[in-house]
C-alpha cells in the first residue's frame, strides 16, 4: 500500500491564512495601478464635509454662504438696459429737432405747434410741485395720479375677479363654451368708445362710468387668455393626476389653472394696458379729479405742454404697473418657470 501524502493548506492555520492574503494582495496590486487609494472620508470631492475638524481657507466662503449672498445685476441686464436706452434718446433728439424746425409728418402732424421735451419736463415737475410755472395745476400730480390709479385698479381687479374663473370653466367644459362663446364674440368687437354714451346715461357722471368702462376694457383680454390655456393643458396631464390620487373636484386648481398660468399672465398684462389706456376715455366728461380729466381740461386750455405730460405720466405709470404685476406674479409662484 502506499501512504497518501495530502498538500499542506495555507488555510489550515494563520500562518497559512497571512500568506494567501499577502499573495492575493501582491496579485491585485501587481495587475492594477500602483497608486494608492486615498483614505475615506465622511464627505465626497464634489461636496466636502465641513465639521469641526475641517479647516475652511480663508477668502473662500462656504456654498451656504454663496446662497445667502445678494444677487447683483448681471451683464445681461445691463446690456439689455444699454441696449433699451438709444431708441428713447434718437426719439427725444428728434422730437426737439422736430419742433424747432416745423416739420410736417405724415397725416398733417404739425411738429411746429407740439411743446419740446424740455418744455414738458418742466410741466411735470411743475405738476410735483417743483417746478415754476405756478397755475392752478401746479402740485397737483399726486391727486390727479392717485385718482386714476383707483379706477383702474378697481375696473381691472372686477375684471379680473370675473373673467378668470368663466374662463377656466369656458375652457373646461364644452358645454359652458358653447353655450357662452357666441355671446362672448358678439359683444367682444363693440369698442369701449361706443359703450362711454350709454354708459353716461344709464349709469351717470362720476367714478362709477369710468370704471365700467375700465372693466369692459379689460374683462375680454383675460376671459380670451384664460380659454386658450386651459383648452391647450394636455390632457395628459389630468390623467396622471387623476392615476396620483387627484379628486376630480381638486383638477380645476391644482392641474388646470397651474399649466394655464402663463397665458393667463399675458391677458391680465395686456388688460392692465388697455385699463389706462381706456382711462381717458372714462375721465373726460364729469370727473374732475385724473389724469384723463387733466388732459381734458388742458384740451380746453389749449395748453399742449400739458396734454403731453399728462400722456406722458399715463405711460410712466402703465409701465410701472405692468412691472409690479410681473413682480407679485414671480413672488406669488416662487419665480417657478412653469407657472410664470
Amino acid at each position: 500500500m502506499t501512504a497518501r501524502t495530502d498538500a499542506p493548506s495555507t488555510t489550515d492555520t494563520p500562518t497559512g491564512t497571512s500568506a494567501a492574503r499577502s499573495s492575493a494582495s501582491s496579485t491585485t496590486t501587481s495587475a492594477g495601478s500602483t497608486t494608492p487609494r486615498p483614505p475615506k472620508t465622511s464627505g465626497t470631492s464634489e461636496h466636502p464635509a465641513v465639521g469641526p475638524s475641517t479647516t475652511v481657507a480663508p477668502g473662500k466662503p462656504t456654498a451656504a454662504a454663496g446662497a445667502r449672498r445678494l444677487r447683483l445685476p448681471d451683464r445681461n441686464s445691463w446690456a439689455t438696459l444699454l441696449l433699451a436706452l438709444p431708441v428713447p434718446i434718437v426719439g427725444l433728439l428728434l422730437w426737439n429737432l422736430g419742433v424747432k424746425q416745423a416739420w410736417t409728418l405724415p397725416f398733417g402732424i404739425q411738429m411746429g405747434f407740439l411743446p419740446t421735451p424740455v418744455e414738458v419736463a418742466q410741466r411735470i415737475l411743475d405738476l410735483a410741485g417743483a417746478g415754476s410755472i405756478d397755475d392752478a395745476f401746479s402740485g397737483t400730480l399726486l391727486d390727479h395720479l392717485g385718482a386714476s390709479t383707483v379706477r383702474v385698479l378697481s375696473g381691472f381687479g372686477l375684471a379680473a375677479l370675473l373673467a378668470i374663473p368663466l374662463g377656466v370653466i369656458m375652457g373646461r367644459f364644452s358645454l359652458a363654451f358653447k353655450m357662452l362663446d357666441p355671446t362672448v364674440n358678439l359683444t367682444r368687437p363693440i369698442p369701449v368708445t361706443a359703450w362711454a354714451p350709454l354708459t353716461l346715461l344709464i349709469i351717470g357722471y362720476g367714478d362709477g362710468s369710468a370704471i365700467f368702462l375700465v372693466f369692459l376694457a379689460a374683462f375680454f383680454p383675460i376671459l380670451l387668455n384664460t380659454i386658450s390655456g386651459v383648452r391647450q393643458v394636455p390632457v395628459r396631464l389630468v390623467e396622471a393626476a387623476s392615476m396620483l390620487g387627484t379628486r376630480s373636484g381638486q383638477v380645476l386648481y391644482k392641474v388646470i389653472l397651474p399649466a394655464s398660468m402663463r397665458s393667463i399672465v399675458g391677458g391680465l398684462r395686456i388688460a392692465l394696458g388697455l385699463s389706462w389706456v381706456i382711462l381717458v376715455v372714462g375721465e373726460t366728461v364729469g370727473i374732475s379729479r385724473g389724469l384723463g380729466a387733466m388732459i381734458t381740461q388742458a384740451r380746453d386750455m389749449s395748453k399742449t405742454d400739458l396734454i403731453v405730460a399728462g400722456m406722458v405720466i399715463i405711460g410712466l405709470a402703465g409701465f410701472v404697473a405692468d412691472r409690479v404685476l410681473v413682480g407679485l406674479v414671480k413672488l406669488v409662484t416662487r419665480s417657478r418657470p412653469t407657472l410664470s
